[in-house]
């Protein structure tokens, strides 16, 4: 099988087609052959060594999220059969065309519904319906996203208004991506180079962090609340929180599909049943070959994607 594997961290030049063994799935694992490879800033930073907990040990298979077909099953593995379509989370090792998947994060692909369609709404959705129910906005009256043309971000646009927010606020790296969003839903578009990014504002979902958390946490009214979510880390001035009674939640899917399983399970329904009433749009701003993921890896470190970037083995 051909996977792509990197052997020391950098930009996307570091990035190798290689051949290599099928792998063979463990306890709680399905082996997948892969259709659709969903590509995230995550994964990009721990290509270059620089997300949360630095990179991926090295040599590594970037990974994220699949949407493929069941080729072989671990021991202790029910529920799932060879043959059923699926998208899993993957965490790292995806970008391949035989991938393993943890089984509890996996859900089957409706019928009807492509590999892509799957890849570009279900893991994207669920951080950004985990986002929004961490944030609980019922009652608000503004949500401020950044990072809101991405492959999450476009989708919590979307879903904050379908939740009946007033006033969604997307904040991105250019007013090129202004139509886009508009289109999707959002009142306001702000870049990150405004002196405001439309504050005050009563929920922030950020999806960049690194230098714009602070401005981030800036744009919180008196009370509000931040949603971190984002592989980007990043400082905020303690007293910020305390004179503001501001707050900050962390969250990842991977606690998050643990500790509240059925909620998570609810939001998969959720999203597909959004998705297929066409209430929700999956943008994909590019779907290429797996050999081409340096070019892949390059239009998410440009910041030049509306909606999600795939690749297809």
């Amino acid at each position: 099988m051909r996977r792509v594997r990197f052997h020391s961290y950098g930009g996307p030049d570091v990035l190798r087609v290689e051949e290599a063994a099928a792998p063979v799935p463990g306890p709680g694992e399905l082996l997948v052959r892969t259709e659709a490879i969903g590509v995230t800033l995550p994964c990009v930073r721990r290509v270059r060594g620089d997300g949360n907990g630095g990179g991926d040990p090295l040599p590594a298979t970037p990974g994220g999220e699949i949407a493929g077909t069941v080729v072989a099953l671990g021991p202790d593995v029910t529920g799932f059969a060879p043959g059923d379509r699926v998208t899993s989370l993957t965490l790292t090792g995806s970008y391949t065309e035989l991938a393993l998947a943890p089984a509890f994060l996996a859900s089957r692909i409706p019928d009807g519904a492509s590999a892509v369609e799957a890849v570009a709404l279900v893991r994207s959705g669920h951080v950004a319906l985990a986002a929004l129910s961490t944030a609980a906005p019922q009652g608000t009256e503004s949500v401020l996203i950044t990072g809101a043309a991405s492959g999450t971000g476009h989708l919590a646009v979307q879903l904050a208004k379908l939740q009946g927010v007033p006033r969604v606020v997307a904040a991105v790296s250019s007013a090129a991506k202004a139509e886009f969003l508009r289109e999707l839903g959002a009142d306001e578009v702000v870049t990150y180079d405004q002196e405001s990014w439309g504050a005050p504002v009563d929920i922030v979902l950020d999806g960049v962090g690194g230098e714009l958390l602070p401005r981030a946490l800036a744009a919180l009214a008196p009370g509000g609340r931040l949603i971190f979510f984002n592989s980007g880390g990043g400082t905020v001035p303690a007293y910020e929180l305390l004179a503001g009674a501001k707050t900050i939640t962390g969250l990842t899917m991977r606690h998050f599909s643990t500790v509240q399983r059925e909620l998570y399970e609810e939001h998969r329904a959720q999203l597909w049943e959004l998705a297929g009433s066409g209430r929700l749009r999956a943008a994909v701003h590019a779907e290429l070959p797996l050999a081409e993921a340096a070019e892949a890896h390059e239009i998410i470190e440009a910041r030049a994607n509306l909606g999600k970037v795939v690749l297809r083995p």
